[in-house]
């Protein structure tokens, strides 16, 4: 154990001992096992509703700040942890706060540093508390009773917690990076495919108005018509017992088979009734279609009668509208011609998104832009997926390098944080 560990630039401490507990393995003979009861005091949260308010002290929830409190329930360091739903993603914390009755706070031991235990808390295999109930939920004796190998020493814990905050800031940065740039592809990308299915692909094409604002103007030979012109209404119940594909439309990627992307919740018992769709059909969500839920389908099956199909009723290419539809100005539009007493009720019903006027080049033109268009969203996505797969792969590197640190697994005692010089060059 004393090489230095496997594809790591640091070594391993000089000896180990077993630890007795089964998942925790071997620990450096200096350490101790301790449960996590022994490292600080667990506490419950509480309901939030009495005490909410526009500001004041945060609330928070599984996934962070959510609202405010006129009260806190805490005011020092803490480490945050699920009690019920999600309970995998501890939270640390450094002033007063109030957390919710579906997460614990704890009240940490003066020789436990804060932070040293929220990175102890991020290695808890919470999986082997997982059921088969669609709510998961930890209880105070399972996490209290949890075992850790820890430093005897408060200054070596505190040395484990600076040496990851130093060394999860500069993967964060890079994490950040990385969907910077993912941000900013997306955003190019939509800008592009908005002014293709708007401007056409000539820059010199002659322009006239199309009388229409929210377009502006168009290619004088394009047509400016209402949608009900190139669009029909085909909404047809599937028979009785039938075994077709299960479709449904997403605001991020359009229709796809439900079970390909829904494999846990929710499905239909039956879909007898349900509108039959055709590959080449538009499928709108009359309540999200002002969001983007509206897309071209691949594919022959049936959706929920909750969603519009639409089927082009003269030549055209259906995936030129697929784009146009998608984009912002369009959404814009179908906010303004749907129906509802407030924004999260708003729906577009045919008989409004028939009125509305579209641009419509030449069918010729329609194949071209979206030809156009399909080779850019394959340059565009190669380079979106390196980007995410760059962060996947950084993502993993902070979950093992927090773990090699708290379990001992290597040896950072020695460590010294690098001066601002070489921080400029430091590489991962």
């Amino acid at each position: 154990m004393n090489q230095v560990v496997s594809g790591s630039k640091y070594r391993a401490y000089p000896e180990y001992k077993g630890s007795g507990v089964e998942w925790l393995g071997d620990i450096p003979t200096h350490w101790k096992v301790a449960r996590l009861k022994h490292l600080a005091q667990i506490k419950n949260g509480q309901d939030y509703k009495t005490v909410e308010a526009t500001s004041g002290y945060p609330v928070m929830g599984s996934g962070g700040k959510f609202t405010y409190a006129t009260k806190f329930m805490y005011d020092k360091e803490s480490v945050l942890l699920g009690r019920k739903g999600t309970i995998d993603k501890p939270l640390y914390i450094n002033e007063p706060f109030w957390t919710v009755d579906t997460m614990y706070y704890t009240e940490i031991n003066k020789d436990v540093p804060a932070k040293y235990l929220h990175y102890l808390a991020l290695t808890i295999q919470f999986d082997r508390y997982s059921t088969n109930t669609a709510l998961p939920s930890m209880t105070q004796e399972h996490l209290g009773n949890y075992s850790f190998g820890v430093p005897e020493r408060e200054m070596e814990r505190r040395q484990i917690a600076n040496f990851l905050d130093h060394e999860t800031a500069k993967i964060d940065t890079l994490i950040e990076e990385q969907q910077s740039l993912i941000r900013l592809l997306k955003e190019k990308r939509q800008a592009v495919i908005s002014h293709a299915v708007t401007k056409g692909l000539n820059p010199g094409a002659p322009m006239k108005d199309s009388g229409v604002e929210w377009l502006g103007e168009v290619p004088a030979h394009w047509e400016v018509i209402k949608t009900k012109r190139f669009f029909s209404l085909e909404c047809h119940p599937a028979p009785v017992n039938n075994d077709m594909e299960l479709l449904s439309v997403y605001t991020d990627i359009g229709v796809r088979p439900r079970k390909s992307l829904e494999q846990k919740g929710n499905k239909a018992s039956t879909t007898d009734g349900y509108w039959i769709v055709k590959q080449g059909d538009l499928v709108v969500n009359k309540l999200l279609a002002w969001m983007g839920a509206v897309g071209y389908s691949d594919f022959d099956g049936v959706t929920s009668p909750a969603y519009d199909i639409l089927r082009k009723r003269r030549d055209l290419n259906p995936k030129f509208f697929h784009y146009l539809f998608r984009t912002k100005q369009t959404q814009s539009e179908f906010k303004r011609w749907s129906r509802g007493i407030m924004e999260m009720r708003l729906r577009l019903y045919f008989e409004e998104l028939g009125q509305i006027l579209m641009p419509f080049p030449p069918p010729s033109e329609q194949n071209d832009i979206v030809s156009n268009i399909e080779t850019l969203e394959f340059q565009y996505d190669g380079i979106i997926t390196e980007a995410e797969l760059q962060i996947g792969y950084l993502q993993e590197r902070r979950t093992a390098l927090i773990s090699a640190a708290v379990t001992g697994k290597i040896d950072v005692r020695n460590w010294v944080a690098p001066k601002q010089k070489e921080q400029a060059v430091e590489v991962i």
